[in-house]
């Protein structure tokens, strides 16, 4: 097995077994799209409207719960030195985070999305695309994560700082991915897809780089 795929294996694994991250994410995100119907009141048309919007923040709130441990785990134990001195590329490590990190949260509340769309009155169709869009979009969410979380790993409390510096990152993400469902809605063509792809495709390409760089400096200070 390569180094990658055993950094991968190894991360998807302490995710599982500490289930704190994953159960939060999920529990989160459930809470939200419950809460929220119950606030706005039973307008079934409003909450049509408004549905896409709530459950891609709320997912996107929820992703960003467990990225804090993405790096500061192996930099508080030690093991972040052991990877930087391994054959496998810094750069490399922080894809397999990034990986382990959506398998581990972003794939699953993407499932998740469909069954709490019924709480928001959106018709089949609507659903669909909103997972369709999750899936498309939330690579982005754990990649920009992932610079974050590099950026943050020796500050105290850096995890009060994360959301701060990764949801302006993530606006694009959240527009876009609602424009999909909105327009499955309306029938207007905005070209949202398009848009959503080639953002998430940036930043889940470029992001490796940039959080290597920033785990280089932080391990050297």
């Amino acid at each position: 097995m390569t180094p990658f795929f055993a950094l991968l294996r190894r991360d998807l694994r302490l995710s599982v077994r500490e289930g704190g991250g994953v159960g939060l994410a999920l529990g989160f995100f459930a809470l939200v799209a419950t809460l929220v119907p119950l606030g706005v009141g039973p307008d079934m048309l409003l909450l049509s409207k408004v549905g896409a919007g709530i459950l891609w923040v709320g997912a996107t709130l929820a992703a960003l719960l467990s990225l804090d441990r993405l790096f500061q785990a192996d930099y508080e134990d030690g093991s972040l030195d052991l990877v930087a001195l391994s054959p496998l590329s810094l750069e490399g490590a922080a894809a397999a985070k990034m990986i382990a990190h959506w398998l581990a949260t972003g794939l699953p509340l993407t499932l998740l999305s469909p069954v709490l769309s019924v709480l928001f009155g959106l018709p089949t169709g609507a659903m669909l695309m909103l997972a369709a869009s999750l899936l498309l979009g939330t690579p982005a969410v754990s990649a920009a994560g992932a610079i974050g979380a590099s950026l943050t790993l020796s500050l105290r409390r850096g995890g009060l700082i994360l959301p701060l510096i990764v949801l302006p990152l993530l606006t694009p993400a959240v527009i876009f991915g609602t424009g999909m469902v909105v327009e499955v809605q309306t029938g207007l063509a905005t070209g949202a897809f398009g848009f959503l792809a080639a953002f998430s495709l940036a930043t889940v390409l470029l992001s490796p780089f940039i959080a290597a760089m920033a785990v280089r400096l932080n391990l050297a200070g």
